[in-house]
């Protein structure tokens, strides 16, 4: 099973069903970019950058389409599970996705996409 902040233990494989990423968004930004740690309210959260002002949901728009990029899963298969008016987001993502623990450890550790 996956916690909050998108981690397993080693060897375990890689999920076939939904697991759930902590983000912090970064609205308003001059660029998006995908990538960097936040210790938020849910654990180690992804930062994600985006170009979008947080109105009418445009930034979470914005940062469900920028993890879906750089996770390479399709954007329907990113849902916002908790957070809608908050920089601190958790998102479910529906489907396998290779070397997950890998990418994630890669975007957190501040890799752009």
């Amino acid at each position: 099973m996956t916690s909050a902040g998108g981690r397993r233990t080693a060897g375990e494989p890689t999920p076939s069903g939904p697991f759930t990423v902590a983000v912090r968004v970064k609205p308003g930004a001059s660029r998006a970019r995908v990538g960097g740690c936040h210790e938020g309210p849910y654990g180690p959260a992804l930062v994600v950058a985006v170009n979008a002002p947080p109105v009418d949901g445009r930034a979470t728009e914005a940062v469900r389409k920028a993890l879906a990029a750089a996770l390479d899963v399709r954007p329907a298969a990113v849902i916002l599970r908790t957070g809608a008016a908050s920089r601190d987001k958790l998102f479910v993502v529906d489907g396998p996705v290779p070397a997950l623990d890998a990418r994630l450890r890669r975007l957190r550790d501040g890799s752009a996409h």
